[in-house]
Formats: C-alpha cells, sequence, structure tokens
C-alpha cells in the first residue's frame, strides 16, 4: 500500500456527465494502480439540487460503472463548522476580510474574500500538462464565503482534501485557474498542497466542449440506451489516454497495470460516438454464452416472443458476434420466433419488387424441398450451382428478405438452418404469392 490518496468530489444534480465520471474513472485507476486510497466526496452544499435522489443517482451510477471507494463516502454538508473555523482563522491572520459585494440580482451585502499575492509568480508542476505559472497581479481577490455565510466551493474543497489527507487532485483542465487559487489557501492554512493533475476536456466533432446538445451526455443516458458498464469505462478511459500501444479493448486488470498519468493527453479529447458504439460490440460479443441468452430470451419474452422450440445456442451463436446493443436483439431475431415477423420496406423495394422475383422465390422452395439432406453445406451448394458462377446474389438477397424481412443478419445459409426446412419452404412461398 502506498501513502496515495485521490478522492472524487462531485456535486449530486440527478445526473453525472462524462466528463466528471471520467475523472472519476482515471482517479479510480490511479489510486489502484498505486496501491493507493480512492474516496469519495459528495459536495452537497447546493441544498435545492442535492436532494437524497439525485445523491442516490449518484451512488449508483458509480456502483454501475465499478468504481467502488475505499472509506465511507463524505458529505462536504457536514463539515461546515470545520469550514466556518478555518473561515475564522484566515481572517485572523489577514489572509482574509469583509467586504461588500452586490450580486447579480443588484442585492448588497457582506462577502469575505480571500487575499492572493499581488507580487511574484504563482505557479505548480501538474502531473499532466507540466510546469503552469501565471503572474500573482494576474490573479484576483475572490470571495469564499457568500452573503448568507456559507462557504464557497473554493474554500471548502481546500477544507476538505486537507482533512482527508488528499494527496494527489486530478480533474478537468477547466480547473486550472481554480489550481492558482486552492494552493494558496492551502498555505494559508498552514497545509501542503496536493500534487494535481488537469484532464484534457472532452469535445465534439467541431472541437467545442462536448456537451446534451451533441447526444447523450450523461451515464443514465448511455445506460438507458443498451450501453454496457465495461464498454463505457474502457471508451472514457481512452478519451485524453492509451496504453502505448494499439490495444484498445482492456481488460479492467489490464487497465490497472497499465495507466499511469504520464501517458495522458495534454490536448482536447473528441468525442466518437461511432467509436463507442464498435466499443459497446466489442464487450457485448465478450459476454458469456450463457449470460447473452438469458439475455435474449428475457428481452424476446418481453416483446412476447416464444423462444421455447428453437435451436438457442445456434441462435446465439449467430447472434452475438452481430450485436452492439442487448435492446437490438427482438428487433434482430424475432423472424426465428414468429411468422408474424416485420419486414423493411427499403428491403422489400429493393430486393423483393424486381421482375422475376416471385418466380425465382418458388423455383428454390422447389428445390429446397426436395434437398436432402437440408443443411448449411447443401443450402449453398444448391444456390451457387444456380448461380453458374455468376455470383449468387439474385438468390440470396430475396430468400434472405423473404424469409427474415431484413437485408442484414446471420449468414443466410446458417440462418435458413436455423429455421428449418419446413419453415423457410412456407415463408418463400408465402412471401412470392404476395409480391
Amino acid at each position: 500500500m502506498s501513502d496515495i490518496r485521490v478522492r472524487f468530489a462531485p456535486s449530486p444534480t440527478g445526473k453525472v456527465h462524462i466528463g466528471n465520471i471520467r475523472a472519476a474513472i482515471y482517479n479510480w485507476l490511479y489510486a489502484r494502480h498505486t496501491g493507493g486510497k480512492f474516496l469519495l466526496r459528495v459536495e452537497d452544499t447546493d441544498l435545492e439540487r442535492s436532494t437524497p435522489e439525485a445523491i442516490a443517482a449518484l451512488l449508483d451510477c458509480m456502483k454501475w460503472m465499478g468504481l467502488d471507494y475505499d472509506e465511507p463516502e463524505v458529505y462536504q454538508t457536514k463539515n461546515l463548522q470545520r469550514h466556518l473555523a478555518c473561515v475564522d482563522e484566515l481572517l485572523k491572520s489577514g489572509r482574509a476580510y469583509e467586504c461588500e459585494k452586490t450580486s447579480r440580482d443588484g442585492k448588497t451585502g457582506k462577502v469575505i474574500m480571500f487575499r492572493m499575492p499581488k507580487e511574484g509568480v504563482l505557479g505548480f508542476d501538474d502531473l499532466v500538462k507540466g510546469r503552469m505559472e501565471k503572474k500573482a497581479e494576474d490573479v484576483q481577490d475572490f470571495a469564499i464565503v457568500r452573503s448568507d455565510g456559507s462557504p464557497i466551493f473554493h474554500l471548502a474543497n481546500v477544507v476538505d482534501d486537507i482533512d482527508q489527507g488528499i494527496t494527489d487532485v486530478i480533474r478537468g483542465d477547466d480547473h486550472v485557474e481554480n489550481t492558482f487559487k486552492h494552493i494558496e489557501l492551502f498555505k494559508a492554512l498552514g497545509a501542503t498542497p496536493p500534487r494535481y493533475g488537469h484532464l484534457p476536456m472532452i469535445v465534439n466533432q467541431q472541437g467545442k466542449p462536448y456537451s446534451k446538445r451533441d447526444g447523450a451526455a450523461f451515464v443514465g443516458e448511455f445506460r438507458e440506451q443498451g450501453y454496457l458498464p465495461g464498454a463505457l469505462f474502457n471508451y472514457l478511459l481512452l478519451l485524453g489516454w492509451n496504453p502505448g500501444d494499439e490495444r484498445e479493448v482492456l481488460t479492467r486488470e489490464e487497465m490497472v497495470e497499465l495507466f499511469t498519468l504520464e501517458k495522458c493527453h495534454r490536448t482536447a479529447a473528441k468525442f466518437d460516438m461511432k467509436k463507442l458504439q464498435w466499443m459497446n460490440g466489442e464487450y457485448v460479443r465478450r459476454v458469456p454464452k450463457e449470460d447473452f441468452k438469458k439475455e435474449m430470451i428475457d428481452r424476446c419474452a418481453a416483446q412476447g416472443l416464444d423462444t421455447s422450440n428453437a435451436d438457442l445456442d445456434g441462435i446465439v451463436d449467430q447472434l452475438q458476434i452481430r450485436t452492439k446493443f442487448f435492446s437490438d436483439m427482438p428487433g434482430n431475431c424475432a423472424f426465428f420466433f414468429t411468422e408474424d415477423y416485420q419486414f423493411d420496406e427499403k428491403a422489400v423495394e429493393k430486393r423483393l419488387k424486381k421482375p422475376g422475383v416471385k418466380e425465382i422465390l418458388l423455383d428454390l422452395a422447389d428445390r429446397f424441398e426436395k434437398l436432402e439432406p437440408f443443411t448449411i453445406e447443401s443450402g449453398e451448394a444448391m444456390v451457387k450451382e444456380l448461380s453458374q458462377g455468376q455470383g449468387m446474389g439474385p438468390w440470396v438477397h430475396p430468400i434472405r428478405v423473404a424469409v427474415s424481412g431484413r437485408m442484414e443478419g446471420p449468414g443466410l445459409f446458417e440462418m435458413l438452418y436455423l429455421l428449418g426446412k419446413e419453415k423457410t419452404i412456407s415463408r418463400l412461398r408465402r412471401v412470392a404469392q404476395t409480391i
């Protein structure tokens, strides 16, 4: 065990932004890699937004993402007296002072300001960005207590870091300016500042900060859309970090072993939804077969589909390698379990409405009826013989749409075998009579 102590300190509002959870992931991995401790501090001073429901949503998000913490969570509101005691200390030392301020709504009241140095250079060695410096004269004094007597983020954040013994603060680079201020607060309170590392911003394809306008932006939204927690964890890790080689899909153990802040990027990370979708598919393929089968059975049952008389193992073999989201499963495999399957209109227009397709389907039905044995290999050999080396497209495309209603899906002859000879022939003839 090392003496490293890091924390995730969100303000619960009911929704957890992916930028915040990425910071939690980096802190968690940093602690696990170094043998340190990962702590959760709930900064719940905004009483209107930090409701019990919002806090419960935060804790549920942490659990879903597999972000366990090593000590009981700390709630900032419970440290109010400690925060105010530190304010008194700063006032007595001359590092803080009272000041009349007018708020945005026009109300005037007394606030307590922290006095920043006015000469020299402020600086710190960022664990990600390197040396950061700023002229002291460019950083203004700032408020630490509101006119209603409640401590402001800057003060509460620093005091809680002192009390929790935080050694390293890893957070988004939107906090760089705050860090210059926070380091001076640490010093004024007689404490050694922690090491700081600032993570690159997550941006959209235009290079602007990623937000809900660009798509799903909160962990709960991705969960509702069918993303697996492991896939989201893996993808967010790669937004600003890489293992130093070409690997992208990593086990949690590999992440812990490989993670260092030296491998973090300094430039903004572009969010790529297609890459995340690909990543989710990779994780779906790694789900144990029996778990995938149960998920398929449950989701199909919820749609009123009876899976009891089908070759489920064979269907899983075909479906799992092609599935990106569990939520897609009923739609992708319904034709295996019902004769009332949906037809894609574009597929019908493109593959079934051409001249001669009716005759092709009826001819194929007759040939399949005579085919013995009815296997994957024999079905493919029969169609290949019909094509006479000219390509099987004119046969396989109408067959696929006729028996499944779709242009895409499992391997065609594997699909016909799983449906069985009787269903295949029946569907070909029924569809032929309707076009």
